[in-house]
């Protein structure tokens, strides 16, 4: 038997429970993992409340990252003893994900554990870091220089938004954070912003063209909020779109697309080739000082993360929540 969050939808309705469960139940895969940590991401906060249609099939686990000790492993990939994380590929929506002491995954899920990184500092990262690390290589491959001007954060007290501040910051980038949280200045100026902006500026609905003032967006709100970014980033700008927490809906015209000729970059964070996901984790490794991803994450225990998740839904939660699942 081991722990874990198991979410559950029958006639009794949807919830989500503590709950110790057989590993005979473990889904198929070629490698079982012991889990030290995983987090709680928007898409978990989904998924345990029920306010969004992330699980796909029921009992789930949810949980889309983890990282932790290999046990088993039918892969030659991977041995016994090995460290390894995982991020996306559909675990904690159609897979059993990380809230959870067990694991049983596919080892083309799974990388090694950047050795810049302890498990917990590498989760204190999480799919955050790692979103917010892919939208900053779309930016790169476009050819962004820290010398054509700001950059705007939208959800900038979030894990990704926190993450972006951060790295874009040490990249030498000038960093705009929107936020409705305005008690959170302090927080994203030590981050390494450099003006903090109201998301109600960004939020409502706006012109199809707006005054140019961004370089570049890392926006993980989506809606009005990524339609007003567009409007307003400046000729042959780029903007890296990632997240929904305001919408899904995208009420934009055509007119930055093709009058100022901006390109808009989405980041899929769930399927990306191992290359890829070793390339961000690498890069991570070396932008990220370990002694300072304390400061944009705290640790809760698996018991804790289903109160989390509804105060993360509310907007509650600042930066990233690692979840040892072992207390």
């Amino acid at each position: 038997m081991f722990k874990a969050i198991l979410i559950n939808k029958d006639d009794q309705g949807y919830r989500a429970q503590l709950s110790d469960v057989d590993e005979s139940a473990l889904p198929d895969g070629d490698v079982r993992v012991k889990v030290h940590y995983s987090t709680l991401n928007y898409k978990d906060g989904l998924a345990i409340t029920g306010k969004g249609p992330i699980v796909r099939q029921f009992p789930m686990i949810p949980g889309i990252d983890l990282t932790g000790e290999v046990i088993e492993s039918k892969s030659p990939e991977f041995k016994i003893g090995d460290l390894v994380i995982l991020n996306g590929w559909g675990v904690g929506e159609s897979h059993w994900g990380g809230l959870a002491q067990l694991a049983s995954v596919k080892s083309e899920w799974l990388i090694p554990l950047p050795k810049a990184f302890t498990p917990k500092q590498s989760l204190a990262i999480g799919t955050a870091g790692y979103t917010a690390m892919l939208c900053i290589m779309a930016l790169q491959r476009h050819g962004l220089k820290s010398s054509n001007g700001e950059i705007l954060v939208t959800g900038a007290a979030g894990g990704v938004g926190s993450f972006a501040i951060s790295l874009m910051h040490q990249l030498g980038f000038t960093v705009v954070a929107s936020s409705g949280r305005p008690e959170e200045a302090p927080y994203l100026k030590s981050l390494g912003a450099t003006e903090v902006i109201d998301r109600a500026s960004l939020s409502q609905p706006g012109k199809p063209l707006a005054k140019e003032r961004w370089a570049g967006v890392i926006d993980s709100v989506g809606s009005h909020t990524l339609a007003n970014a567009c409007a307003a980033t400046k000729a042959n700008g780029a903007v890296a779109a990632c997240g929904l927490a305001q919408g899904m809906d995208f009420p934009a015209t055509v007119a930055p697309f093709i009058l100022r000729g901006i390109t808009l970059y989405g980041i899929n964070s769930v399927t990306q080739p191992k290359q890829q996901r070793i390339e961000a984790w690498d890069q991570l490794a070396s932008l990220c000082k370990p002694d300072q991803l304390m400061t944009i994450a705290k640790e809760i225990s698996l018991g804790e993360s289903i109160q989390c998740a509804e105060n993360l839904i509310e907007g509650k939660v600042r930066g990233r929540v690692i979840v040892d699942v072992n207390r």
